[in-house]
Formats: structure tokens, C-alpha cells, sequence
């Protein structure tokens, strides 16, 4: 299969999923305050180095193995740019403290879980 293939398959599947996580996300904290792109974002963060520690580090992932899921998966997964449209909007809504809440949380927690994904990649294996 060639790269763009693994790309798309694992994009299609990443995509879905943060559709999912997006309807589940209003339903069970309502529309005010984007829970599912900070979560996504979050888990994407956590994924992606948890992937590149397994992957790359300790099992000698092929390239295919990491196109689909580091790519691919948490490419279509996570929504940087969603979060960017969700940061505006809240300040063009006025919303200017939940804003800078909603985007300190969104960077420091992402980046958090992305140390957290490749230390727990690297103690688990």
C-alpha cells in the first residue's frame, strides 16, 4: 500500500473518532465550553508520543506502522485547528477569561500528556 493510502485509512479512522468524541463531549457537558476539542486535543497529545516512543524507540516500527498512526490516526484525530476557531469564537463572544482559560488549558495539558504518553511508552516497554 502505498504511503498516501496508510495516510488516508489511518486520517479517515482519526477523524471519526474526534467526530465521536465531539458528539459525546455536548451531550454530557453541553455546547458552552468546547470539552471535546480540549479532550481530543489532550488524548491526541498523549497518543502521538506514546506512538512515537513505541514505534520508533522500542519496537523498530516500520515507516508504514508510523504513517498510519502518528500521521494518519492522530493526524485526523486531534484539532489544532478546531481549537484555534473555538479560541475565537469564545473571545469574539466576549468571552475573553474562558478564552485564555480554555487556551492555557489546551497547550499546557497537551503538552503534558504528550510527556506523560512517552514516559509511560518508555517504563511500560
Amino acid at each position: 500500500m502505498n504511503s498516501m493510502a496508510i495516510v488516508a485509512v489511518g486520517g479517515a479512522v482519526g477523524s471519526v473518532f474526534r467526530y465521536l468524541v465531539g458528539i459525546w463531549a455536548v451531550r454530557l457537558f453541553g455546547p458552552a465550553f468546547p470539552w471535546g476539542t480540549l479532550a481530543i486535543n489532550v488524548v491526541g497529545s498523549f497518543a502521538i508520543g506514546l506512538f512515537l516512543e513505541m514505534i520508533l524507540r522500542r519496537f523498530g516500527g516500520s515507516t508504514e506502522l508510523r504513517l498510519l498512526l502518528m500521521t494518519g490516526l492522530c493526524g485526523g484525530f486531534t484539532t489544532f485547528s478546531s481549537f484555534s476557531l473555538d479560541f475565537v469564537g469564545l473571545v469574539e463572544r466576549g468571552a475573553m477569561p474562558l478564552g485564555i482559560a480554555y487556551l492555557i488549558a489546551s497547550v499546557v495539558l497537551s503538552i503534558g500528556a504528550t510527556f506523560l504518553g512517552l514516559f509511560i511508552g518508555r517504563m511500560a516497554f
